[in-house]
């Protein structure tokens, strides 16, 4: 599903009569919690599932093209686990 598929979607679900608001809706939604996660909170959304940051270590990697040792930086990489309410329906 494409964002303008999901943004139709919402539309329809929410009963918005401008696919604009629909929009306006999801994008506060993605940049609350793009904002939280870089402030390096963790964000719940009980049935849903759960958002947060994590640190990956440092480490020694492999160049798939020359074969040569490459040294990978440690970073932060955004994280979501799936909430059991999720999971199910998925599962059904």
């Amino acid at each position: 599903m494409t964002k303008a598929e999901l943004v139709n979607l919402i539309a329809e679900k929410g009963d918005y009569e401008v696919k604009k608001d629909a929009e306006k809706a999801l994008s506060t939604v993605i940049a609350a919690i793009t904002d939280a996660l870089v402030q390096g909170e963790k964000i719940a959304l009980v049935g849903f599932g759960t958002f947060e940051v994590k640190q990956k270590a440092a480490r020694e990697g492999i160049n798939p093209s020359t074969k040569e040792k490459i040294s990978i930086p440690a970073r932060k990489v955004p994280s979501f686990k799936a909430g059991n309410a999720l999971k199910a329906a998925v599962a059904e």
